[in-house]
């Protein structure tokens, strides 16, 4: 035995894994040839698993690589590692990244056995990517499994998190499968594709009699970039958003939502008006024309502020004062801070303490100089939660400015006293 995996041996006994990787790493460049086949060679392997199974996270990431200088003579106890029952998530984590660099038969069996029988996410991912790293020969042996009736669904989601372009065709193969599931799967793996071929296989998915398999392409088709289908998926994605499913409906208004196009607000602002239209689907649409942020999304938005100023419509109202004050294209952003000003005029407004705070946080957010006087303003109100929140919107908003005005109202005679000690009460918390 070497010098140094003696030195290994001795760091071993007394538990110094950063020592031993340390010995290892010295013995693999300094070891002969003959050291490569020899039982020396097996030890060293025996001492750096030994470390992938008990050492910390940062012993293992170290030892882990040195692995790839042991060749293939490290695959059947990276092997052994993931098959033994009692080995920590952590270690069968490594083990799987490591067996990522080897091709053989053995391997992919393996590797496919962690992913059908983890439970656990960050396994089952990372035995996707040392899979997806070996390539080929995996994709070639799990398009061989959908042949078979009770191998077809493992095969099409271990597919589906592969992700490599060599799946498209096998996927395609199963978007017609008798089972929902594995129609579900193989269209939500394809819409991470930019392949022409896709498209056209999602917009059939919208005519799928199951719901989740509507909704999943209803979900990937919100994602398509194509600039050629923008006013044909308008169209079909409006469709879905009178579908008896729920799910459905809501997807289609966030995948209207990410198109971004004022077509698509307006198919959206259509169904918020519809009186059998539930909250839940108001509430999606209306955050949904804040992610298309045109402005003639942020003026449908007006209307829906005159449209429901009622009290029974309390929590709507509170989202739509929300999307308004996160608006967030700068050019819009004057027009959204006038029309939150303008909020406070309302009766139904004013009454509500938590409508006043809404608008004070949207004003500071939007950060429009012009509003400085009222959100001043709003110091006057009774409830402290609404002067609170006042004063941290005129602090964002421009603390200096704002500060003199506060310092110049306190000892004017003309102004109202709840202003007065609204600005006083400012000061103090300034």
């Amino acid at each position: 035995m070497s010098n140094g995996l003696e030195q290994a041996e001795a760091a071993f006994e007394q538990g110094d894994w950063c020592l031993v990787h340390q010995c290892l790493q010295q013995w693999l460049v300094d070891r002969t040839a003959a050291e490569l086949s020899n039982r020396t060679s097996e030890r060293a392997l025996e001492l750096a698993i030994a470390i992938l199974e008990a050492g910390d996270f940062q012993e293992r990431w170290d030892i882990a690589k040195l692995l790839p200088a042991f060749g293939d003579q490290a695959i059947d106890p990276l092997i052994a590692l993931l098959r033994d029952d009692e080995t920590d998530a952590d270690a069968c984590w490594f083990a799987a990244r490591a067996l990522g660099a080897y091709p053989q038969p053995n391997v992919v069996t393996a590797l496919l056995a962690l992913l059908q029988t983890t439970d656990q996410d960050e396994l089952r991912s990372i035995a996707a990517e040392a899979l997806a790293h070996i390539g080929s020969p995996v994709i070639a042996a799990l398009t061989e499994m959908l042949a078979q009736d009770d191998t077809r669904l493992f095969a099409v989601q271990s597919l589906a998190i592969i992700r490599r372009t060599e799946t498209i065709d096998p996927l395609l193969s199963v978007v017609g499968d008798p089972n929902p599931t594995i129609r579900a799967i193989a269209l939500g793996a394809l819409g991470s594709f930019h392949d022409p071929r896709t498209p056209p296989v999602l917009i059939q998915g919208l005519q799928d009699q199951n719901a989740m398999v509507k909704q999943v392409a209803v979900e990937e088709l919100g994602f398509c970039n194509d600039s050629a289908l923008q006013s044909d998926l308008v169209s079909l994605l409006s469709g879905c958003l009178q579908d008896q499913d729920a799910a459905v409906r809501q997807a289609a208004t966030i995948a209207l939502g990410r198109l971004g196009s004022d077509a698509a607000a307006d198919a959206l602002f259509g169904v918020l008006k519809a009186p059998q239209t539930s909250v839940l689907l108001q509430t999606e649409i209306i955050w949904a024309f804040h992610r298309i942020g045109t402005t003639i999304a942020l003026n449908y938005l007006r209307q829906t502020l005159h449209q429901f100023n009622q009290p029974a419509s309390l929590p709507l109202y509170q989202t739509v004062l929300t999307a308004i004050g996160r608006w967030e294209t700068d050019d819009a952003k004057p027009q959204a801070a006038q029309m939150l000003a303008e909020a406070l005029a309302i009766p139904f407004v004013v009454e509500q303490p938590m409508l006043k705070q809404a608008i004070a946080n949207g004003l500071g957010a939007l950060s429009q100089l012009e509003t400085l006087e009222t959100l001043i303003q709003l110091l006057a109100s009774e409830e402290m939660s609404v002067r609170l929140h006042a004063i941290a919107a005129l602090k964002a908003l421009d603390a200096t400015t704002a500060h003199q005005r506060l310092k110049s109202l306190v000892n004017r005679s003309d102004v109202p006293e709840a202003l007065k000690q609204g600005a006083a009460i400012a000061l103090q918390e300034w």
